[in-house]
């Protein structure tokens, strides 16, 4: 792993202008490691509104916006394309026709209603210690990745594109590092269990999004990456937070 790869996932994964270039892109694609090391920084960053003095629901709302200025609509634009693809009925075909149709649909307005609305409560639940909030945060936004990189390694893609690029590189035995990576994220609680709850939560849902994309679709590609990240980042938090306040 370089600081080229690193950059690289910085620049796929944020609007952050580290710049795209192509050793970046190269170095980031064979090293599924800095996903979760990505995640770590995102995380940070995405927490900080919650130091603002502001009322607790302000606080949750001014974190979501930051999430997606920071993150762009990218990954969430994914969450709404497998939501509309989802409610087809018919063949896996039919449906990753749906995925690459850039009409908005009703499962993609619910899917991404919930989602967003669902992450604003979770950190509203946290934003009254900001610490506490920090810390969940950034062990979710470690899980989302981990789940992002584990898509990567043992996920199939559907046709040539980004997730070709990036499945074609990396096989399951190049999980090993990037759950490596994610240790601290588990611990960053201590000694109280919730940061270990939240990626393993997260990381969970990103395996259910993978089994889903595998049997609906025939695999996956850009848009079930995505997709992977939006929702494990809100069950991880979610998960954190139930964690953090009843045991």
């Amino acid at each position: 792993m370089t600081l080229q790869a690193l950059r690289g996932a910085i620049g796929f994964l944020t609007r952050i202008p580290v710049g795209h270039t192509e050793r970046a892109w190269n170095a980031f694609r064979q090293s599924p490691v800095t996903f979760p090391l990505a995640g770590y920084a995102v995380g940070a960053l995405v927490a900080l509104p919650l130091f603002v003095p502001a009322p607790e629901p302000t606080a949750a709302a001014m974190v979501v916006a930051w999430l997606y200025l920071l993150t762009g609509i990218t990954h969430i634009d994914g969450l709404a394309d497998l939501g509309d693809a989802l409610v087809v009925h018919g063949s896996a075909e039919k449906r990753r026709d749906v995925l690459k149709d850039t009409t908005v649909g009703v499962g993609a307005v619910v899917t991404v209603v919930v989602l967003v609305s669902g992450l604003a409560l979770a950190v509203v639940s946290v934003a009254a210690d900001p610490l506490v909030g920090l810390r969940l945060v950034i062990a979710a936004e470690v899980s989302a990745k981990l789940g992002m990189a584990t898509l990567v390694c043992v996920g199939t893609a559907i046709h040539e594109g980004m997730a070709a690029t990036l499945t074609g590189e990396s096989g399951p035995r190049d999980l090993a590092l990037p759950a490596f990576a994610a240790v601290p994220a588990t611990v960053i609680t201590w000694p109280h269990p919730a940061g270990a709850v939240a990626v393993v939560a997260g990381l969970l849902s990103a395996l259910v999004v993978f089994r889903v994309a595998r049997s609906r679709l025939g695999g996956v590609n850009g848009d079930i990456f995505g997709a992977a990240n939006e929702i494990a980042r809100a069950v991880a938090l979610h998960a954190g937070v139930i964690a953090w306040t009843q045991l």
